[in-house]
Protein backbone atom coordinates (compact mmCIF):
# COMPACT_ATOMS: atom_id res chain seq x y z
CA UNK A 1 0.00 0.00 0.00
CA UNK A 2 1.07 3.56 -0.93
CA UNK A 3 2.81 5.57 1.83
CA UNK A 4 -0.16 8.69 2.46
CA UNK A 5 2.85 10.73 2.97
CA UNK A 6 4.83 11.29 0.15
CA UNK A 7 4.00 14.52 -1.37
CA UNK A 8 7.66 14.91 -3.52
CA UNK A 9 8.38 12.69 -6.42
CA UNK A 10 12.93 14.32 -6.22
CA UNK A 11 14.99 14.37 -9.34
CA UNK A 12 18.59 14.10 -8.33
CA UNK A 13 21.63 13.67 -10.41
CA UNK A 14 24.77 11.76 -8.94
CA UNK A 15 26.79 14.33 -9.70
CA UNK A 16 29.23 12.22 -12.51
CA UNK A 17 31.06 12.35 -15.85
CA UNK A 18 28.88 10.95 -18.26
CA UNK A 19 31.82 8.51 -18.70
CA UNK A 20 31.65 6.80 -15.36
CA UNK A 21 28.44 4.28 -15.36
CA UNK A 22 27.48 3.54 -12.00
CA UNK A 23 24.55 2.04 -10.35
CA UNK A 24 22.79 1.38 -7.15
CA UNK A 25 25.43 -0.58 -5.86
CA UNK A 26 27.97 2.00 -6.02
CA UNK A 27 26.18 4.71 -4.50
CA UNK A 28 25.22 2.65 -1.83
CA UNK A 29 29.09 2.02 -1.43
CA UNK A 30 29.80 5.87 -1.59
CA UNK A 31 26.89 6.79 0.96
CA UNK A 32 28.01 3.99 2.97
CA UNK A 33 31.53 5.71 3.41
CA UNK A 34 29.96 8.87 4.11
CA UNK A 35 28.38 7.24 7.14
CA UNK A 36 24.97 6.83 5.86
CA UNK A 37 22.69 3.75 6.69
CA UNK A 38 22.95 2.66 3.06
CA UNK A 39 21.79 4.44 -0.27
CA UNK A 40 19.84 7.59 0.35
CA UNK A 41 17.96 7.28 -3.01
CA UNK A 42 14.70 5.07 -3.74
CA UNK A 43 15.59 4.48 -7.25
CA UNK A 44 18.70 5.36 -9.67
CA UNK A 45 18.57 5.05 -13.13
CA UNK A 46 21.44 4.22 -14.95
CA UNK A 47 23.00 5.38 -18.11
CA UNK A 48 21.25 2.82 -20.48
CA UNK A 49 17.98 3.77 -18.86
CA UNK A 50 17.90 0.55 -16.41
CA UNK A 51 15.99 1.43 -13.25
CA UNK A 52 17.49 0.11 -10.14
CA UNK A 53 16.35 0.09 -6.75
CA UNK A 54 17.84 2.18 -3.93
CA UNK A 55 16.20 2.02 -0.66
CA UNK A 56 12.42 0.71 0.19
CA UNK A 57 9.56 3.01 -0.91
CA UNK A 58 8.46 2.54 2.73
CA UNK A 59 12.05 3.70 3.94
CA UNK A 60 12.47 6.87 5.09
CA UNK A 61 14.83 8.65 2.07
CA UNK A 62 18.20 10.81 2.60
CA UNK A 63 18.26 13.02 -0.29
CA UNK A 64 17.10 16.07 0.48
CA UNK A 65 17.18 17.68 3.91
CA UNK A 66 14.03 18.19 5.59
CA UNK A 67 11.94 16.59 3.42
CA UNK A 68 13.13 13.11 3.38
CA UNK A 69 10.07 11.80 5.23
CA UNK A 70 7.60 13.09 2.62
CA UNK A 71 9.83 12.13 -0.58
CA UNK A 72 11.26 9.46 -3.17
CA UNK A 73 14.29 10.20 -4.48
CA UNK A 74 15.17 9.27 -7.71
CA UNK A 75 18.87 9.82 -8.90
CA UNK A 76 19.88 9.92 -12.78
CA UNK A 77 23.07 8.76 -13.14
CA UNK A 78 25.63 12.08 -14.40
CA UNK A 79 24.93 15.19 -14.69
CA UNK A 80 28.49 16.94 -14.45
CA UNK A 81 30.77 17.15 -16.78
CA UNK A 82 34.58 16.71 -17.29
CA UNK A 83 35.01 19.81 -15.53
CA UNK A 84 32.75 18.80 -12.80
CA UNK A 85 30.32 21.43 -13.83
CA UNK A 86 26.34 20.97 -14.44
CA UNK A 87 25.62 19.71 -17.35
CA UNK A 88 22.66 18.25 -18.61
CA UNK A 89 24.02 15.00 -20.49
CA UNK A 90 22.11 12.47 -19.70
CA UNK A 91 20.96 9.97 -22.04
CA UNK A 92 17.81 9.52 -24.07
CA UNK A 93 17.44 6.59 -22.53
CA UNK A 94 17.59 7.66 -19.06
CA UNK A 95 15.06 10.46 -19.66
CA UNK A 96 12.70 7.80 -21.24
CA UNK A 97 13.13 5.62 -18.15
CA UNK A 98 12.22 8.69 -16.28
CA UNK A 99 9.02 9.51 -17.54
CA UNK A 100 7.98 5.59 -17.26
CA UNK A 101 9.24 6.11 -13.36
CA UNK A 102 7.33 8.92 -12.70
CA UNK A 103 4.48 8.05 -14.12
CA UNK A 104 4.03 4.83 -12.55
CA UNK A 105 4.78 6.95 -9.17
CA UNK A 106 2.71 9.26 -10.31
CA UNK A 107 -0.22 6.87 -10.30
CA UNK A 108 0.81 5.56 -6.98
CA UNK A 109 0.84 8.91 -5.18
CA UNK A 110 -1.38 11.11 -7.48
CA UNK A 111 -0.98 14.30 -4.77
CA UNK A 112 2.92 14.10 -4.80
CA UNK A 113 4.98 17.02 -6.15
CA UNK A 114 7.56 16.41 -9.35
CA UNK A 115 10.54 18.83 -9.07
CA UNK A 116 14.29 18.94 -8.80
CA UNK A 117 16.83 18.46 -6.22
CA UNK A 118 17.44 22.19 -6.81
CA UNK A 119 13.60 23.29 -6.66
CA UNK A 120 13.53 22.89 -2.85
CA UNK A 121 14.50 25.87 -0.12
CA UNK A 122 18.28 26.38 1.27
CA UNK A 123 18.90 23.99 -2.14
CA UNK A 124 22.45 25.22 -3.12
CA UNK A 125 23.36 23.20 -6.03
CA UNK A 126 21.99 23.06 -9.51
CA UNK A 127 20.98 18.98 -9.42
CA UNK A 128 19.95 17.38 -11.32
CA UNK A 129 21.35 20.05 -13.87
CA UNK A 130 17.98 20.46 -15.69
CA UNK A 131 14.57 22.33 -15.28
CA UNK A 132 12.44 18.79 -14.08
CA UNK A 133 9.03 21.06 -14.56
CA UNK A 134 10.14 22.91 -17.72
CA UNK A 135 11.20 19.19 -18.57
CA UNK A 136 7.58 17.31 -17.71
CA UNK A 137 5.49 20.15 -20.11
CA UNK A 138 7.72 19.43 -22.84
Amino acid sequence: MPSPNVKYLVVHCSATRPSLDVGATEIDRWHRAEGWFKIGYHYVIRRNGKIEKGRSESEIGAHVSGYNAVSLGICLVGGVDDRGKAANNFTPAQFQSLRTLLNDLSEKYPKATIQGHRDFPNVKKDCPSFDVKKWLSE
